[in-house]
């Protein structure tokens, strides 16, 4: 397949936060002094700009704006959409996505979203539980999420996920079950669960490793991703992704899938990475640093690597068993193919017809069966 003929998807990421949760380690910042979302927008806007001049005349099947929290600079949405658009143009039915925080939203400005084009929306949550979201330094309250999801679906949203975690500490089953239940009460079409992760560096981190919280369970963590999984089908969600549940094929996220499939995509944005053709970079992490790179005309990039056969074999086997349908047989090595029968007996994967999936137990070790599946 030719470079050209490979789908293209645009992220753009916006690096502001009106806070910063405690749990987070993305690139996020507070809006102070050089570092501001008008500098910001006007940086973005001239690295699609490059992005336009280094791929060429390449159409977009998806654009994805996250963050950070992109309704933090309500209608300048619109600005880097229509910047997408003039540059590059969208395929037919393109997937417009941007991420939102609950308390970021009215219903005014999802309603202009949707008429500006964007198709998808994306509702961090987390949970429903007030003392849990207190636990993740939230500022929404429980219910704003389903609320704000309600008004997306009002605005025209066809496409509306909600975002949850689970295991964060002082989260009983009791309130895992009532997240999924309010969640369930929006309708969304699409939800992603994630396992708190704890990350050095971060307020949570400092906490749990001074012992005034608990770090997270395993076994928990893997009880409340089955009982997930569980809810969810019986309303109608199936996974298709190891995080993902979605109601129909057409809910499902196809930004996302096509880092699975290792599908080409620029990052636009402070820490924003990519990846073309089989090169992948990232850009600097700091907004000043990236908007001054960008105002002198240099690429904003900090780092790249070109992707070896091995490392292409590699990310094969890893993303393949990400998504329901795995991957090929073929695609492993003799060793990897030997282990498959061993991860057969373990109730970790199973064979359907030449391709090699996940079951829900292998899910729970998937980290364990990407190392014995990738030798």
């Amino acid at each position: 397949m030719s470079v050209s003929a490979v789908p293209l998807g645009i992220y753009i990421h916006v690096p502001f936060c009106a806070a910063r949760c405690g749990y987070c380690d993305f690139n996020t910042y507070v809006p102070s002094g050089a570092e501001q979302p008008s500098t910001f927008l006007e940086a973005a806007l001239r690295e699609i700009a490059l992005a336009r001049a280094e791929l060429g005349a390449r159409r977009v099947s998806t654009v994805f704006i996250g963050g950070g929290t992109p309704t933090l600079i309500g209608t300048d949405l619109l600005v880097l959409l229509e910047a997408v658009e003039r540059s590059f143009g969208l395929l037919d039915a393109a997937e417009v996505t941007t991420e939102a925080n609950p308390e970021s939203t009215t219903p005014g400005l999802l309603r202009a979203l949707r008429a500006g084009g964007f198709t998808r929306i994306s509702l961090g949550m987390q949970s429903a539980t007030p003392h849990v979201l207190r636990t993740l330094d939230r500022m929404h309250t429980p219910g704003r999420a389903v609320a704000a999801a309600v008004e997306a679906r009002e605005a025209g949203f066809a496409h509306v996920s909600l975002d949850l975690i689970y295991g964060t500490p002082g989260e009983s089953d009791a309130d895992w079950d009532d997240t999924l239940a309010a969640a369930l009460r929006a309708e969304p079409d699409h939800i992603s669960a994630y396992a708190l992760t704890v990350e050095p560096g971060t307020a949570m981190g400092r906490a749990v490793r001074s012992g005034r919280l608990p770090a997270p369970d395993d076994a928990t963590q893997a009880r409340r991703y089955a009982r997930a999984d569980a809810i969810l089908a019986e309303h109608g969600l199936d996974w298709y992704e190891l995080s993902s549940w979605a109601a129909t094929p057409e809910a499902r996220c196809r930004h996302n899938l096509g880092y699975w499939r290792s599908y080409d995509w620029w990052g636009i944005g402070p820490g924003a990475h990519s990846h073309v053709g089989g090169v992948r970079w990232w850009n600097v992490r700091r907004p000043a640093a990236y908007a001054v790179a960008l105002a002198a005309g240099r690429s904003p990039a900090a780092g790249r690597e070109v992707l070896t056969a091995e490392d292409r074999a590699l990310e094969t086997v890893m993303l393949g068993l990400r998504e329901r349908g795995g991957l090929a047989l073929s695609a492993l090595t003799p060793a990897g193919a030997a282990a498959v029968q061993r991860e057969v007996a373990r109730r970790r994967v199973e064979l359907v017809g030449d391709r090699v999936q996940l079951t829900r137990r292998g899910r729970l070790f998937a980290d364990a069966v990407i190392r014995e599946l990738s030798a």
